[in-house]
């Protein structure tokens, strides 16, 4: 659907040229819900209004269904932004009701009414607000506002649709209504959807794919359940639970092992059946469990003690665990 290939954009700030994209490539997979993570400055902001068309890049090429974006023409380009539907958050009308801002598009389309109301009633359906079409935004909480915004960037049925930091400032459980707006959009109306955030936990809620953009540049990329098995992952690092364990607890043990779980039968299973198989005492001493879409994942620190030790954590190792060893009990801690 969307493919970015080589993509630099620089701009003029107070001490000369900033650079906030340098050689970035992605791709947009059709049907998928991608997500691109990076700390405040990192050029998330920036990609997305080039791959919503809204900016030129100084080098590098945006594909849209295949075609360079660079080489439309102007009525071509036209066409192209209106295939990519973008969340425009705290944009609503004041003076319209939540279903006349969902379908002020369509007006200015010149979709008939019938037609309008149709599509109107089908969105607000699926954001949960049926019963709130009549009130003004102003009537509307922010996560409500929100899901409104996100009915708006739908009801033109854009191959992309585009959502930058959909949850800031969003308490919890307003940001969860949102997410799941955003993957209803995926699974009900086959929308591709491109996320941009600093959340690394919307990412963890939505994303099948990911990309980590840390300085302007790709740092990581691919399916977030891969990466998370990855040994070396720093997306790993910031979508898992954090390990902290003391180090008392940890001079406990005969050995200590950084173990991912991912799976209902991995996370419910294998550390039980490791400890009844080898007689092996295995602690928790860090770490916790979430879920990463519908997947149940944990990270633990473990605490291991007795002769097979070594033996049950390569056990749980060819069961699918990742394991990482190497760090030693009472004979000294070494990483």
């Amino acid at each position: 659907m969307i493919t970015v290939e080589n993509l630099s954009k620089s701009f003029w700030g107070t001490t000369g040229p900033v650079v906030a994209l340098d050689d970035v490539s992605l791709d947009v997979a059709a049907g998928a819900i991608t997500g691109v993570v990076g700390p405040q400055g990192s050029g998330k902001s920036t990609l997305a209004r080039l791959v919503s068309l809204q900016e030129r890049p100084d080098s590098g090429v945006i594909r849209v269904e295949g075609h360079n974006i660079a080489s439309l023409d102007p009525r071509r380009l036209r066409a192209a932004r209106r295939r990519i539907g973008v969340v425009q958050y705290g944009d609503l009308l004041p003076q319209r009701t939540a279903a006349g801002n969902i379908a002020l598009p369509l007006e200015q389309a010149g979709v008939d009414g019938p037609q309008r109301r149709t599509k109107v009633g089908k969105l607000l359906d699926l954001i949960g607000l049926t019963d709130k079409a009549a009130l003004y935004p102003d009537a509307l909480t922010p996560g409500q506002q929100a899901r409104v915004a996100v009915a708006r960037a739908l009801v033109g049925d854009p191959g992309l649709l585009l959502a930058d930091e959909p949850t800031k400032g969003l308490d919890a459980d307003a940001a969860a209504g949102v997410l799941t707006v955003l993957d209803r959009a995926r699974a009900e109306l086959g929308a591709t959807v491109l996320v941009v955030t600093s959340d690394a936990g919307v990412i963890r809620r939505v994303a099948d794919e990911v990309a980590l953009l840390v300085d302007g540049r790709v740092q990581e990329s691919g399916h977030l359940l891969s990466l998370i098995q990855a040994p070396d992952s720093l997306l790993a690092g910031a979508v898992l639970p954090a390990i902290d364990a003391p180090p008392a607890a940890r001079a406990q043990h005969d050995r200590l092992a950084e173990v991912v779980l991912i799976g209902f039968a991995a996370v419910g299973a294998l550390l039980p059946e490791a400890t009844g198989r080898f007689g092996a005492a295995i602690s928790v001493l860090g770490g916790g469990l979430t879920r990463v879409g519908e997947t149940p994942v944990a990270r633990f620190l473990l605490g291991v003690t007795g002769a097979h030790s070594d033996s049950a954590l390569a056990w749980i190792a060819d069961r699918g665990g990742l394991v990482r060893q190497g760090l030693r009990g009472p004979q000294g801690i070494a990483a």
